[in-house]
């Protein structure tokens, strides 16, 4: 397991193939199901080759989606990261929770590492969000860590209408940030 950062209560890193029937749960989870769409994952061996294309990214860009662990039990929650995603001009943040682990504060706290480790390792400036309208709990998240809302978009191969948000990660100074 290659550790990417940790926080005060998360670790995340790299996914391996031992975390294929995690994977196989998380994107069978009604709320991934709603709000990210189906994966058509519906086996260990299918899971086990969704993971080889998490790892690409790691190849492809030297980021990616990570596995979400809490530090003080290495328990696999959810997973965060960034992608390089058809049809956008800016990498991707995302996200997803095993729904008992929501309201706990763990996706604002590694969303807000992750948007530090883009900003401090990957030099990115800008990063962007996609979310469905209907994503409430996605849109506040995307809130909360200075993002606004941007335009609708359509991606390729896809013919459903979504909400881009976006942030700039300026070194010291964030444009958007609600304390200025």
């Amino acid at each position: 397991m290659k550790i990417i950062f940790e926080t005060d209560r998360l670790t995340l890193s790299e996914w391996d193939d031992p975390d294929a029937p995690f994977i196989l749960k998380l994107v069978n989870t009604p709320s991934w199901i709603q709000h990210i769409g189906d994966r058509n994952i519906e086996s260990l061996v299918d899971a086990y080759d969704y993971i080889q294309k998490l790892r690409q990214s790691y190849l492809d860009y030297g980021y990616g989606f990570y596995a979400l662990r809490i530090k003080a039990s290495n328990t696999l929650i959810g997973m965060c990261g960034i992608i390089q995603r058809e049809g956008l001009d800016d990498p991707d943040i995302g996200y997803a929770l095993l729904p008992a682990f929501e309201g706990n504060g763990y996706m604002l706290e590694a969303a807000k590492a992750m948007l530090s480790y883009a900003k401090e390792k990957l030099n990115m400036s800008r990063v962007v969000a996609i979310t469905t309208a209907a994503n409430q709990r996605s849109i506040r998240l995307l809130q909360k860590l200075n993002f606004v809302f941007d335009k609708e978009v359509i991606l390729p191969d896809d013919d459903e209408t979504l909400r881009l948000y976006a942030t700039e990660l300026i070194k010291g100074l964030n444009p958007h940030d609600s304390s200025l």
